[in-house]
């Protein structure tokens, strides 16, 4: 005799509901990201290796640029959510407001720097004397789109900390479709090449920016939030994003490093490396969808003081990131023949590929946990501890990278090396979880 089934909790379809209400657009949103770069990769690729390469090198540099000052987005999520669960939308508002302004900031002076230093980072990063020139055109004309790509973070965490990821998706899917036509029409139509498939991607991003701006102000106008810069408030934002900035910066040069040896095992490999890399990007933001909602849920619950909740939707967060990774490494594997051809038509390029993405997709159900508990303990305002750990994990990974060529290694062994890297970020971020150190109420992190 069959046994029944135990029904399912109403807590746990409440934490189902939230999750995929914030996660399912989100989702769409992450997704639309990276399919920029593997847009850039797909339609850059035909006319040649050495413009792949280079475009490998400069995307790179240029996710490093942006992906340092992602704390515009997550730790302005985390805040404006700790208000929304405290009932004070108009200190909401104002928080992600100054987030705005102090990217507006960055923008500026990363671009600067950016357009003087263009060549130097290319050759620093290995590209080949063939590539170089190509990394360098994509560096400088994409430097111009960076204040819109940091203004569209910090705006993106003012609205995910309203709980509202629809819009963020409605803007990254417009903003993908806009960067296919333009790169299309600049790079094939125009005839620019790799400059055309540049400003393409820039004029994308600074309409994406401008409808943010629409959104974010005319909600600020409603609920009486100030406009005007304000000068603490600014540095208040610095302060709270500096140890998720050491983080991110520990992230990034794990991915430079990656970049970086794959550039001196030779032009196949970079370009291989490139387009895996793009699809890794791809899934790991697919996999943050969940740690997103996890940042907008788990800051309101603690805002709200509710402990117990906060520790039930970590639980669910985590089985759902088990899940996720699992489907998302298998579907890899079933479908990485029709993959690559839509990048290379280059033997040795495709040859390198195939085994680096059999080892992207064992990796998967360790970094469905690894973007899950990353997101909680950010919605907490756990900074400080992810600054540490990152550390760490960087400890571990580079000495592992730098000996690949040494030892003769190509392509597969570094992206083993890869999977090292998310299995120690696992050890950290799960101890840290089990702790429950994380768990601080009110509506701001003492």
């Amino acid at each position: 005799m069959p046994q029944a089934t135990a029904p399912v909790r109403p807590d746990v379809r409440r934490h189902d509901r939230e999750i995929v209400a914030l996660s399912v657009p989100a989702f769409g949103a992450l997704v639309a990201e990276p399919l920029f770069v593997m847009a850039d990769s797909a339609i850059v690729g035909h006319l040649g290796t050495p413009q792949l390469a280079g475009l490998g090198i400069a995307a790179a540099l240029l996710t490093t640029a942006v992906s340092v000052f992602v704390f515009l987005a997550y730790a302005t999520t985390a805040a404006v959510a700790r208000r929304v669960g405290a009932g004070d939308l108009p200190a909401a508002i104002r928080q992600g407001m100054d987030g705005i302004w102090l990217a507006l900031i960055l923008g500026a002076v990363v671009t600067a720097a950016m357009l003087a230093t263009a060549p130097l980072l290319a050759r620093a990063f290995g590209a080949s004397p063939t590539a170089a020139p190509y990394a360098t055109t994509y560096l400088r004309i994409s430097a111009l789109g960076i204040p819109a790509m940091l203004v569209v973070l910090a705006a993106t965490g003012v609205l995910r900390g309203l709980q509202n990821t629809r819009t963020p998706l409605y803007v990254a899917v417009g903003g993908f479709v806009a960067n296919a036509v333009l790169n299309v029409a600049l790079v094939y139509g125009a005839g620019l090449g790799i400059a055309g498939s540049a400003w393409g991607t820039v004029l994308a991003q600074c309409a994406m920016a401008a409808v943010y701006l629409i959104v974010v102000v005319r909600r600020a106008r409603r609920h009486g939030a100030p406009l005007r810069p304000d000068a603490a408030g600014i540095r208040a934002c610095a302060r709270a994003g500096a140890p998720l900035l050491v983080r991110t910066l520990s992230l990034r040069a794990i991915l430079m490093i990656a970049t970086a040896v794959a550039a001196r095992l030779g032009d196949a490999d970079i370009a291989a490396h490139q387009v895996v890399l793009s699809l890794w990007s791809l899934l790991a933001f697919a996999l943050d969808a969940i740690a997103i909602a996890g940042q907008a849920i788990i800051g309101r619950y603690l805002g709200a003081g509710d402990t117990a909740g906060a520790r039930a939707v970590c639980r669910r967060m985590v089985q759902w990131g088990i899940a996720s990774g699992v489907v998302l490494g298998a579907l890899v594997v079933v479908g990485r023949h029709a993959f690559v051809p839509l990048f290379t038509s280059d033997p040795a390029v495709r040859d390198a590929l195939l085994p680096a993405l059999l080892v992207v997709a064992v990796g998967q159900p360790v970094a469905g946990v690894v973007f899950v508990l990353d997101g909680v303990l950010m919605g907490a305002g756990d900074g400080p501890y992810l600054a540490r750990a990152m550390l760490v994990v960087l400890a571990v990974f580079a000495p592992a990278a730098l000996l690949v060529p040494g030892l003769g290694g190509g392509l597969t062994a570094l992206w083993w090396a890869m999977t090292l890297m998310l299995t120690a970020r696992l050890v950290t971020l799960w101890l840290r979880a089990r702790s429950g150190r994380w768990i601080v109420t009110g509506a701001v992190r003492g």
